[in-house]
């Protein structure tokens, strides 16, 4: 027990030398701030609560980003928009399967299309090809951190470019389709909280009402917003009442006239 304690102590006091270089694993591999943030900190409660698991047979930052990569898995669920990658992997062995190399190089150029194509890669084979691509990591870094042999390692790697390539490609012709649609579909989106509270700039609002006179995908998901948020407000109750005991119990609580709530069923127990 006392081994184990030191060890929690010692991991602990060496956690915050690698906030910082969790936080860039992380916003490497998620592409959002807010979730990178979050995992960091998820990953130093893990790495505290499992303290006597680490053996020091791999350097404390190795360890602590298995650790960020597996609650990074199961935070980023497959979201509709991703490819499945099987069925790319399958186009790819066909012969007659291919693309249209100006335009995806030209969308690759753009920074918000590249990163809108690798958002439609499933998370792990993102991770192999941002890591391995962007961050420069070996293959060898990347089967250790996904814990998996190097040739899994290898086959994430290569379908995730497949995929890259695949969702530059489709992403051209999904443009091509939405030519003349103000905003982009994420632009819009990110303000439905603001647009259907009314508390968007009149400029921006005409610009999401503009999009939503055109884009074919967005006025679902406002529709359904819009449902939700009203089938919300339908739960509260405006007759609800404080039980006229609670009130009086709760007043004589704030007022200091009474040093344990009036209201508790249970008695009070002597320490």
């Amino acid at each position: 027990m006392a081994s184990d304690q030191v060890g929690a102590a010692h991991i602990t006091d060496d956690l915050a030398d690698h906030g910082a270089g969790l936080y860039r694993f992380a916003l490497s591999i998620t592409r959002d701030p807010a979730l990178s943030a979050d995992l960091v900190q998820d990953t130093f409660v893990r790495a505290i609560e499992r303290a006597d698991q680490y053996r020091g047979d791999a350097p404390l930052g190795a360890w602590l980003r298995r650790i960020l990569h597996n609650l990074a898995i199961d935070r980023v669920r497959r979201a509709s928009h991703e490819l499945i990658v099987e069925e790319v992997e399958d186009a790819w062995m066909s012969n007659e399967y291919t693309v249209d190399p100006e335009a995806t190089a030209m969308r690759a150029q753009t920074r918000d299309e590249l990163l809108d194509a690798l958002l439609r890669i499933p998370f792990i084979y993102r991770s192999a090809v941002t890591l391995h691509d962007v961050e420069g990591w070996t293959v060898r870094e990347i089967a250790e951190v996904h814990d998996v042999g190097i040739p899994a390692a290898k086959q994430r790697l290569r379908r995730g470019r497949m995929a890259l390539v695949t969702a530059l490609a489709e992403g051209h012709e999904r443009r091509r389709h939405l030519e003349g649609v103000p905003m982009r579909c994420w632009d819009a989106r990110i303000h439905v909280s603001d647009y259907l509270n009314g508390t968007l700039d009149t400029e921006t609002a005409t610009l999401v009402e503009t999009h939503l006179g055109v884009c074919p995908t967005c006025p679902p998901l406002y529709a359904a917003l819009v449902d939700a948020s009203d089938r919300l407000s339908a739960l509260r109750d405006d007759d609800a009442v404080v039980p006229p005991h609670l009130e009086a119990a709760i007043k004589a609580r704030l007022s200091g006239t009474s040093p344990l709530p009036a209201v508790m069923d249970r008695p009070a127990t002597i320490e």
